[in-house]
């Protein structure tokens, strides 16, 4: 799995299905069903000073998600792994000091078969990277992101299960359009037919209520997230309750703080939810104080990793 040596040293490069090439060349097929239906497992991970943090979490979530959706590419979890840590050497060496990058893994089922009966059926693989615009989101660590339901829902785990970490993403698309136009600059808080909370469109949710501590929704009604897991970790550690129970609007309302937690930025606070302030408006003391213990758990400052950009 090690990268060709004959490649350019001095650009990124992608690893497309048991092939190294320089990453604007990576393309997938239009007859792929990735491509076609949108079947896509994938996993999203990020570098800390240039190292990948837990890719074995994120190996063994996309493993659970290829089960579940009956895709057996060639490569195994050990040459994925070889394959994330050959491509973060490569294309680390090449971003700007105090940068770090973003991995993607993406697997599709291969061919589309209504399309093509000729090209080989085999599970597409694609690993490529790109520097974390840190600049997206460094304010947010103070002045917190705001959240607004929208006439958009989760998908029913009838559809598919909440665990499976896909591409098929249209309703979080329709509901962040929706937020936008309700509130610009605001993000989708998405309720599931329950009108209980489920998650936004690229992190969990977290409430803390005094009384309670910190409470997320159940592990069954959303994507078990892996920085969703590191949090419980060092809220354990710390001394703060974590529980797992519905949460309906009114609880988040009413909370002391709202959190939201996603690789790229690991902790974001949340300032309001459909206008309505959120504690006092902006980072409160427990998601500063586990956002503290986060980069002391991964050596780096997170919140002025992007201030430096």
């Amino acid at each position: 799995m090690a990268i060709d040596p004959s490649l350019p040293r001095d650009r990124p490069v992608a690893y497309l299905s048991g092939r190294w090439l320089p990453a604007e060349q990576a393309a997938i097929p239009l007859s792929d069903a990735g491509f076609v239906l949108g079947t896509t497992v994938t996993e999203r991970l990020r570098t800390f000073h240039g190292k990948l943090f837990r890719l074995a979490h994120h190996l063994v979530r996309l493993e659970h998600s290829l089960r579940i959706v009956g895709v057996e590419p060639t490569e195994s979890s050990a040459d994925l792994a070889e394959c994330a840590s050959e491509l973060v050497a490569h294309n680390y060496a090449l971003l700007p000091a105090g940068a770090d990058l973003g991995l993607t893994m993406l697997v599709t089922p291969g061919t589309y078969s209504s399309l093509s009966s000729s090209e080989p059926r085999r599970p597409l693989v694609c690993l490529h990277s790109d520097p974390l615009p840190f600049g997206n989101w460094a304010a947010s660590y103070e002045a917190g992101v705001a959240l607004v339901t929208t006439p958009v829902m989760q998908v029913p785990a009838a559809c598919w299960p909440p665990e499976l970490k896909c591409r098929s993403r249209m309703h979080y698309y329709l509901a962040d359009r929706a937020a936008e136009r309700q509130q610009p600059g605001a993000k989708a808080l998405l309720l599931n037919e329950r009108h209980e909370v489920t998650e936004t469109s690229i992190a969990n949710v977290v409430v803390y209520r005094a009384a309670e501590g910190l409470i997320t929704p159940p592990k069954s009604d959303v994507l078990p997230g892996v920085t969703l897991a590191v949090v419980e970790e060092l809220a354990m550690k710390h001394g703060v309750p974590f529980h797992y129970r519905p949460l309906r609007l009114d609880d988040l309302l009413t909370a002391e703080e709202v959190f939201l937690t996603s690789t790229p930025w690991c902790m974001l606070p949340v300032s309001s939810i459909n206008g309505q302030q959120i504690g006092h408006g902006r980072i409160g003391p427990i998601c500063k104080k586990l956002l503290a213990a986060f980069e002391h758990e991964t050596g780096v400052e997170i919140t002025r990793q992007g201030s430096k950009r």
